[in-house]
């Protein structure tokens, strides 16, 4: 799930250097905060949150298949 949420995010940043995803499990899932350099908030954010939310639902097509549950964050 890591790499996929970094192809993604590198590939839409100005700045892929700066981008960082922690991982950190929970009782029941796993939680995915998402850092990237404060230039490229807008774009990883977009539109009313268009670009986030396709994010997630990028990520929970995979969790799914993966039987997992997961949730995305992006740090501030």
């Amino acid at each position: 799930m890591q790499n996929l949420l970094e192809f993604l995010l590198i590939h839409l940043v100005d700045h892929p250097e700066s981008v960082k995803i922690e991982e950190i499990p929970e009782a029941h899932t796993t939680r995915y905060i998402l850092h990237v350099h404060p230039e490229d908030m807008g774009r990883v954010i977009g539109k009313k949150g268009s670009v986030i939310d396709a994010i997630r639902k990028i990520a929970k097509i995979r969790a799914i298949k993966e039987n997992l549950h997961v949730t995305i964050d992006v740090a501030e």
